[in-house]
Parts: C-alpha cells; structure tokens; sequence
C-alpha cells in the first residue's frame, strides 16, 4: 500500500477538521445553545408539574465537563480525530480503486478518481444516513429510544456503505461490456433501490417535543422552535459539505503534488507501486 497516499489522506483529514470545527463553533454551537436553553426550560416546567401532581423531584448532579470545555476542546478533538480517521479510510479506499483503475485505464486523472470517490464517501457515509435520519439539536428525542434509534443509524449506516461498495465493483465490471455511463446509471440505480428499501423496513422517530400542557389545558412550556431543528439540519449539512469538499480537495491537490517529481506518468507508476 501506498504510504504517501495514506499520509496525504491524514493531511487531509486533518485540514479539514479544523476547518469544519471552525465552522461548527461559529454556527452550530448557537444553535446547539438554545435548544439546551429549551432543554432547561422544559425540565423547569416538567418539574413544576410533578409538584403539583404530589410527586417527588430529582436533582440532577452536577456536569462532570463544563459547558465552555464541551463546546471548545471537546467538540474541537472529537471532530478532528473523526475527520483524521476518515481521511485515512478514504486513503486507503482511494489506493484500492487506484490499484484497479490505474493499471486498465492509463489516462485517467488520479486527481478525478479521488473526486469521484469524495461524492461517493458524502452521500454514503452521510448522505443516505442524513436523509434517514436526520440530525436533531439536544432536548430532542426520547432517552427510551435513545438505543433503537442508534441501531437504527448504525444499520442505515453500514448498509449504504456496504452496497455503495458493492455498487462502485459492479459499475467497475459492467465498464467494458456496457460503457461507462450505463454501468455507471446501474450500479446507481441498484444502489438507491437498497437503501431505499432498507430506509422502508427500519423504524422511524419522530420525537419532536410539542407543547406541554398542565391539567387545566394551559401551555406551560411551548413545543420545540422548528427553526431551531431547521437551522440545525442546514448547519450540519453545510458542516458535512466543508469536510468533504476540503478533504477530497487537499488530497488531490497533493495527488498531483506526488505526480510531478516522480513521473509523468502517474498511473503507471504509482499502480506499480501499489502492490
């Protein structure tokens, strides 16, 4: 396996990360504080009413990590080391499909390969799971359902993944019998009915808070803002879109970099050195 490939991909990972953190502080942390703002909210009045209703209210202990340590170092090391391990799996991803295509077909671009490859990465790793389940703010979801509803994604998941995988060899092996654009419409078509039918037998939440009411009927805290969910979903979107893009641009951008002083026949040689 090709080592630069691998490094340029942690590089890239790494870029991107930082990037997509900025981003995520400047955009989606406020959003992220005012749903926990609702969240307090809520809890006030769901305490209010167990109160009222004779029951026995809780203290909730104190936060191991303060609010400024999670929004900052904690957000900031999680999105980094995720974006770093993806760079790696989309290196090596990237080393597999150039091992194949670099030796048939010589006069393809490297650089258009890991193009290629970062639109396949976005809509399988976040793409399909996105549109299945899309991401909610805090203060929304059910603690019950907090385990079905992550199976539930982990399997969306695994299952795009897998079948783009899948997808991405037969379009490969379809090539030189039907042509590139009618393996390519194939292997697309059977990727989405999959995922679609896969998306058709997993559950599905919806577990927006709505308007919480006391005996009497009167609103005593109101259901979740929708622009709050929706500013959220965008800025994930958005956020997704800066680490896929910076990602799969860095890395070809050095792809070309380790093409010039080596050879200028790239795919020759880096598929010879790729063993």
């Amino acid at each position: 396996m090709e080592k630069k490939f691998i490094g340029a991909g942690l590089f890239s990972g790494l870029i991107a990360g930082i990037l997509s953190f900025l981003f995520a502080r400047l955009f989606i942390e406020p959003v992220v504080a005012k749903a926990i703002d609702y969240e307090g909210l809520r809890s006030a009045a769901e305490e209010q009413l167990e109160i009222e209703a004779g029951g026995h209210v809780h203290g909730e202990g104190g936060e191991v990590f303060t609010r400024a340590m999670q929004e900052n170092l904690g957000a900031g090391v999680g999105t980094i080391v995720f974006a770093v391990c993806m760079g790696a799996f989309f290196a090596v991803a990237f080393t597999l499909l150039w091992t194949y295509i670099g030796r048939r077909y010589p006069d393809v671009d490297p650089r258009a390969v890991a193009g290629a490859l970062g639109a396949i990465g976005f809509v399988a790793v976040f793409g399909v799971p996105f549109f299945a389940y899309p991401a909610n703010p805090p203060a929304v979801g059910d603690d019950d359902t907090i385990g079905a509803r992550s199976g539930a994604f982990l399997t969306i998941t695994l299952v795009s993944v897998g079948v783009a995988i899948a997808a991405v060899v037969l379009a490969l092996w379809l090539r030189p019998k039907l042509g590139g654009l009618v393996s390519a419409v194939a292997a697309t078509v059977g990727y989405l009915v999959i995922v679609t039918i896969t998306i058709a037998l997993l559950p599905e939440f919806h577990e927006v808070p709505t308007e919480l009411r006391n005996e009497q009927g009167v609103i005593v805290a109101p259901g979740f803002p929708a622009d709050v969910v929706g500013d959220f979903r965008v800025y994930v979107i958005a956020n997704q879109v800066i680490l896929w893009t910076v990602l799969t641009v860095v890395f070809a951008l050095i792809l070309g970099y380790l093409a010039r002083p080596r050879s200028r026949s790239f795919p020759e040689s880096t598929a010879a050195a790729v063993k």
